[in-house]
C-alpha cells in the first residue's frame, strides 16, 4: 500500500510539472549568470603566494576593479581597472606606479560560463555542496547548490579563488573606479601588447602572470584582463 502511494504521488509529480526540469529530464544543472552588480571578497591562493582581494563587478557601468593586497604587503595594494572600452589600468598608488593596456575586449558579461561548460557533477568544497562545471580547460568553477552563489574557481595554472563574502547589488562609488593622474601622462605605457604583470618583493610574479596577448579566449582570473588562448609566455 505504502509503495503504491509513493507511486502515484511521484506519478503526481512528474505529470503536474512539480519536480525540478533536470530531474525530469535528466538534463544537467547549468552556472547561475553573475549578478549585474555585486562585490566579492576572495583569498587568493597561488602555489603557496596568498593575496586578498576586493573584486568589484559593475556591468551596467563597464567597469571592473580587483584591489589585490598581497600578504605583508597590505599597505600597497595593487589595482587592477578594466573598462568595456577594451582599456585596462594596472596600478600601486603607494609606488606611484601604472601601467596601462589596450586590450581591445570589454569586461566579462553575466553569463560569461554557460556557453560551451561543461558540467562536472557535484564536489564538496570548504564544506558546501557544490554543483560543478569546467571550461575549456581553463577554469573550473564551483557554486553552492543551495544558494546559488559562487564558492571558488581555480584555474589551469592552478590559481584558487576562494570567495568569503559575495554581496550581490554592492556597487562602488564613481571616485573608487578613477585611474590616477599619472596613468594619463604623455609618457604612459599604453600599448596593445603591454606587459601586464607587476611583481611585489617576495610575492614570485605578483598577482598576473606575465603574459603577452595574442588571441582572446578567457580571463586568466575572473574579472582581471589576463585573456588567454595562443600566448607566448614571455617572462623577463
Amino acid at each position: 500500500m505504502e509503495k503504491t502511494a509513493a507511486f502515484l504521488l511521484l506519478l503526481f509529480l512528474v505529470a503536474g510539472g512539480g519536480l525540478p526540469p533536470q530531474f525530469v529530464a535528466g538534463e544537467d544543472p547549468t552556472p547561475t549568470p553573475w549578478p549585474p552588480q555585486f562585490h566579492a571578497k576572495l583569498i587568493m591562493d597561488f602555489h603557496g603566494n596568498l593575496s586578498l582581494a576586493d573584486l568589484w563587478y559593475d556591468w551596467p557601468g563597464g567597469r571592473n576593479l580587483h584591489v589585490i593586497r598581497y600578504q605583508l604587503a597590505a599597505g600597497e595594494p595593487f589595482y587592477d581597472n578594466e573598462w568595456n572600452n577594451g582599456t585596462s589600468f594596472f596600478y600601486t598608488p603607494a609606488r606611484r606606479s601604472c601601467r596601462s593596456a589596450a586590450v581591445g575586449v570589454g569586461i566579462l558579461p553575466p553569463n560569461w560560463l554557460p556557453p560551451g561548460s561543461v558540467y562536472l557533477g557535484r564536489r564538496p568544497a570548504g564544506g558546501f555542496d557544490c554543483n560543478v562545471w569546467g571550461k575549456a580547460d581553463f577554469i573550473t568553477y564551483y557554486e553552492d547548490v543551495v544558494t546559488k552563489r559562487p564558492v571558488k574557481w581555480v584555474f589551469y595554472t592552478g590559481r584558487t579563488s576562494h570567495v568569503m563574502s559575495f554581496e550581490e547589488g554592492a556597487v562602488l562609488e564613481d571616485a573608487g573606479w578613477q585611474a590616477p593622474e599619472y596613468c594619463f601622462g604623455k609618457d604612459d605605457e599604453t600599448s596593445n601588447e603591454a606587459l601586464i604583470s607587476e611583481p611585489v618583493v617576495g610575492h614570485d610574479l605578483g598577482f598576473i602572470p606575465k603574459v603577452f596577448l595574442r588571441e582572446v579566449f578567457i580571463y586568466e582570473n575572473i574579472g582581471v584582463t589576463v585573456r588567454v588562448a595562443a600566448c607566448m609566455n614571455m617572462s623577463k
